[in-house]
């Protein structure tokens, strides 16, 4: 069987995710990309924890046209992208072919922030103040691109000056749209769902701790059980279409409301894939590409593995199964973040260890001898401190510790 896997940049999430995963099912993959230097030279020696040797081939493609990615696809079994950007696209490509894909509808619905926003309003489940001139927007307020991603120029400005002066600085880097909304305030909260093409199981929620406005890096993120509002976000995001395949959703709850903030179309980022796997003790990789090669979710998690579906209650009780494992009920992701702009002279290395029921993983994202360029976003990770542990405290000891036992400097 092959996968056609469309992407544009090198992720962590394809070549130690996916790719394996894909070699694990008996895949031949072929990576379709507008970068095929960087794809060919990450996979050089690329294998499988198991030894399975992956069979990927690389081809050069258009891959924002789903024109490009139809004429390159020869007989496909399954389209799928785990790219933000490529999401419209390769859901078009799949459905040309019949091939099970998400709606390219909602695929272009949950990308643009403002298309998100008209059409929650246009149904009456939600109305975000966007700079309509019959409904201006109240300071503070948010600017931030139409369709970006990582925190990136996304700022709180206070008054219409500190407005004009974010634009400005904003098109000096860019030039696409941007759009301005009304400061939602509440705790931040992840939805992470798997769907087929007929339902939605839920399979876990963060707590997101931000940095101090006016930006908003994801400093920090912890594995909870979902508020009591979940069900308002489940209605919402059956109101985009999303359901299929893997979606990573950020909303915030106040005073009993639970409201948007974006929806990426996509499994968790920032190596929350790779926690979420270890995590639910499930090969969550592996199933994602079974949902786009028409597996259904029924095959995928039984309805007795405790994973709450569709309008299912989900509260103390979610997820039942994880309830009953007290080895895996806590759990968090600690982003070491750069401070300034030089070069990263002094930084740990990969980090695997087990010590007394807490596991703790540490993956730089960045190496001794990188330039670091401040950007004050989801970009200025020097690395990712995860644990899962059979308690909060013995979280917080394993997060301190490895902190204390390790340096990161900047010159």
């Amino acid at each position: 069987m092959r996968l056609y896997l469309v992407a544009g940049k090198v992720t962590d999430s394809v070549t130690h995710g996916f790719l394996p995963a894909a070699a694990c099912l008996g895949l031949e993959v072929t990576v379709l990309t507008d970068r095929p230097g960087d794809h060919d030279r990450a996979y050089e020696s690329l294998s499988t924890t198991s030894g399975v040797p992956c069979r990927v081939s690389v081809v050069g493609c258009e891959v924002t046209d789903f024109r490009e990615i139809v004429e390159h696809a020869r007989t496909p079994d399954a389209i799928f992208s785990n790219s933000d950007h490529l999401q419209t696209p390769t859901a078009l490509a799949a459905a040309y072919f019949g091939l099970p894909a998400k709606d390219w509808r909602a695929a272009t619905r949950t990308k643009n922030k403002a298309l998100m926003r008209r059409h929650l309003a246009d149904l009456g489940l939600d109305r975000v103040s966007t700079g309509d001139p019959a409904d201006p927007v109240p300071f503070p307020a948010v600017l931030k691109p139409r369709e970006g991603v990582a925190s990136e120029d996304v700022f709180l400005v206070s008054d219409a000056a500190e407005l004009s002066g974010r634009v400005a600085e904003i098109r000096r880097r860019r030039t696409d749209p941007l759009v301005l909304e009304e400061y939602l305030p509440g705790s931040l909260h992840t939805l992470e769902t798997l769907g087929d093409e007929r339902r939605l199981a839920v399979l876990g929620s963060f707590r997101t701790a931000l940095s101090p406005p006016p930006y908003f890096i994801e400093e920090r993120l912890d594995w909870a059980p979902p508020p009591a509002e979940i069900g308002q976000v489940l209605t919402q995001l059956a109101a985009l279409g999303v359901g299929f395949g893997a979606c990573h959703t950020e909303f915030v709850v106040h005073e009993g409301r639970a409201r948007l903030i974006e929806v990426n179309y996509r499994v968790i980022g920032d190596h929350g894939d790779f926690l979420l796997a270890d995590l639910l003790g499930l090969p969550v990789f592996e199933h994602i590409l079974r949902l786009h090669l028409g597996d259904s979710l029924d095959e995928l998690l039984p309805r007795d593995a405790g994973f709450p579906r569709d309008d299912h209650a989900v509260g103390e009780n979610f997820p039942a199964r994880l309830r009953h494992e007290a080895k895996i009920t806590h759990a968090a992701m600690d982003n070491v973040l750069a401070d300034r702009s030089g070069t990263l002279t002094v930084a740990p290395g990969p980090v695997e260890r087990k010590t007394g029921g807490v596991r703790l993983t540490y993956r730089p994202l960045r190496a001794p001898g990188d330039r670091i360029t401040l950007t004050r976003t989801n970009r200025d990770y020097l690395g990712i401190i995860q644990v899962i542990a059979p308690s909060p405290e013995g979280v917080e000891t394993a997060l301190q510790d490895f902190r204390a036992e390790h340096t990161w400097e900047i010159r």
